[in-house]
């Protein structure tokens, strides 16, 4: 078995252009011996040293000529305070944006597309807030916009998305696409913890902020949703759609969705269908026979169905320095083999809630119109729109701040 898959990865070496040397325990990457690309960061921080480093260490034919830092953190002879520096060298084919936030980042980004610079980034805040302003950037200048580690953290996500609309039509996805509420999902399951032990737990080994708020609140998936769908269905997909993160969630949630046979995640979901779509991010209650329910600590596992491939999964890693760090490299090493990546937003959809659908489970002291019993203080609401889901959630916790709310699907 061990000869055979040497033999394995010596094929995978030769035609990917990896050299492993003898002993060696690190593989490099050669960039097709020609090429001697300089590329730019934008930032030096957890993601950014991540990527110098990959770079430095396993990728030859790429060089990290320039790096953009504050004034006061200028502590290699390749950083500099001034953006001008990078965008105006004509040497900066590429860069590699990794400073997070809204801005400056969006006017980075636009500005070096408009200098014919490509960008690879991994800040799915603000691909998700302007994707279609990139994409037209992009397009005008003939630059590139490499977006694999938006979404997904090392699972390479987007790039499994585009091959398959090569064929085919992608009709629906899902996910868990954040790793801090799967890990904190997964210590209540496992462990018994309460939701703000697992929280703190989460906190200190790292897979949560400080402030977890985008994380626990929906947010972060959110994003990562908007962009799957964009990229998915070619269309700017709007931001207007339903998110419910899992703030609220208790261990007797758990232990009564367990009762009914259940594991509750964090999902994105999108589904496309005769010339309409519709997305939502919410707590869904899944059959525990599901490959998404046994998903563990912080790792994603998402989901496709193409209208020929069928079903595909991808699980991996879904944040983190190194596989973020990964993805971004990822998309360096492609450029620098000449993948260009053109997102088209021609497609003609309108948005229909009504494409999402389900009965939901609402835990709480309020009234609800139309519900049935389900269990201890909760109640279920049959077939709904996942718009008209949090409505009615948001009216229950006009009275009930505590209320929780998950998606019974209807394969399960």
């Amino acid at each position: 078995f061990t000869s055979a898959l040497l033999v394995i990865l010596q094929w995978a070496c030769v035609k990917y252009h990896t050299v492993v040397p003898l002993g060696a325990a690190q593989p490099s990457h050669t960039c097709n011996d020609w090429t001697d690309m300089k590329i730019a960061l934008l930032g030096h921080g957890t993601v950014g040293q991540g990527v110098d480093r990959i770079i430095a260490n396993r990728v030859r034919g790429v060089e990290v000529a320039r790096i953009l830092e504050l004034p006061e953190r200028l502590t290699d002879p390749r950083m500099t305070s001034r953006f001008e520096d990078i965008v105006e060298d004509p040497e900066i084919e590429l860069v590699v944006e990794c400073m997070g936030g809204l801005e400056p980042a969006r006017s980075f980004i636009v500005d070096a597309l408009g200098a014919g610079k490509s960008v690879v980034t991994s800040n799915k805040a603000v691909v998700a807030a302007h994707f279609e302003e990139f994409a037209a950037c992009a397009q005008s200048t003939g630059a590139s916009l490499l977006i694999e580690a938006t979404c997904g953290g090392g699972i390479p996500w987007i790039a499994s998305i585009e091959k398959v609309r090569r064929i085919d039509e992608v009709t629906s996805f899902s996910g868990i696409m954040n790793g801090t509420t799967n890990f904190i999902i997964d210590a209540m399951v496992r462990q018994g913890t309460d939701f703000d032990e697992a929280l703190k737990r989460a906190q200190e080994q790292g897979f949560a902020e400080r402030d977890p708020s985008a994380d626990i609140d929906g947010i972060d998936v959110k994003n990562k949703t908007l962009i799957a769908a964009c990229v998915a269905f070619g269309c700017a997909c709007t931001s207007e759609f339903p998110v419910t993160g899992l703030r609220t969630i208790t261990k007797a949630d758990i232990d009564l969705f367990a009762a009914h046979g259940r594991t509750v995640k964090l999902l994105g979901r999108g589904v496309l269908r005769d010339g309409r779509y519709a997305v939502a991010v919410e707590p869904v209650a899944l059959s525990s026979d599901t490959l998404e329910a046994h998903v563990p600590s912080n790792f994603n596992l998402v989901s496709l169905v193409g209208t020929t491939v069928g079903e595909l999964k991808f699980y991996g890693q879904g944040a983190g320095m190194l596989p973020t760090g990964n993805a971004i490299v990822q998309d360096v090493i492609d450029y620098c083999e000449g993948r260009r990546p053109h997102y088209d937003f021609s497609a003609d959809l309108s948005y229909d809630a009504s494409l999402l659908r389900a009965d939901y489970v609402l835990r709480t002291r309020a009234t609800v119109e139309g519900a049935r019993p389900f269990g201890p203080a909760a109640v279920v609401v049959r077939d709904v729109t996942a718009e008209e889901a949090r409505r009615l959630l948001e009216r229950a916790c006009e009275e009930d701040a505590a209320s929780f709310m998950a998606a019974l699907p209807k394969e399960a």
